[in-house]
């Protein structure tokens, strides 16, 4: 099995390896040119974008400066808007649904070493994926730790530190984030259809 391999499937694996580290130097390159565009470059971005990126639909917009691990272990869906100064740490697969906001300087960490010091020394890393479902707005300076999971419609309060999974419909906040109330609106809709369907 390769590093690469290794990496995701979330298994130990060694960031200096050739393949990964040439992979590390081509997306440095496309940030590069893609952090420099100007804002009517619109067309520029998206094609960039493309080389950048595992897969993304219709309506993207990621405001530069941007950052990534590897890019290709990012999948985003329809309708994503990201603000300035995002990091994607995506060792592992990142999964964003559609309608999703992130606010400036969400980090997404997928990477994360262990916690053995011995360990550690050898150099050794791993990753666990991060899942975002839909209609889902992460407030500004938010970290989402490795291993998350968050459902369809929640809002996550800015500066936030999301240790453990967030389930739908609901609004959380805080270090570390707990569920704050659930989203009214998700619930108001759910009792509609709910009424519809008796």
């Amino acid at each position: 099995m390769t590093e690469k391999e290794k990496m995701l499937k979330g298994e130990y694996y060694n960031a200096l390896d050739e393949e990964l580290t040439n992979e590390r130097i081509y997306i440095q390159k496309m940030m590069r040119k893609y952090n420099k565009t100007y804002p009517k470059q619109i067309k520029r971005r998206t094609k960039l974008l493309t080389k950048m990126i595992g897969k993304f639909e219709d309506s993207i917009c990621i405001m530069p400066p941007v950052y990534f691990d590897y890019g290709r272990n990012t999948y985003i869906g329809k309708n994503f808007y990201a603000n300035y100064d995002c990091i994607f740490l995506d060792v592992n697969k990142i999964t964003i649904g559609d309608n999703v906001l992130l606010g400036p300087r969400v980090c997404l960490f997928t990477a994360t070493h262990p916690l053995d010091a011995e360990e550690r020394k050898s150099g050794l890393e791993y990753g666990k994926p991060i899942t975002i479902g839909n209609d889902v707005w992460i407030g500004g300076n938010t970290v989402i730790n490795p291993g998350v999971t968050i459902g369809d419609n929640v809002v996550i309060g800015s500066g936030s530190v999301v240790t453990k999974d967030i389930p739908s419909g609901v609004i959380a906040c805080g270090n570390p984030c707990k569920i704050i109330r659930e989203n009214k609106r998700m619930t108001e809709i759910n009792d509609s259809i709910n009424s519809l369907l008796l």
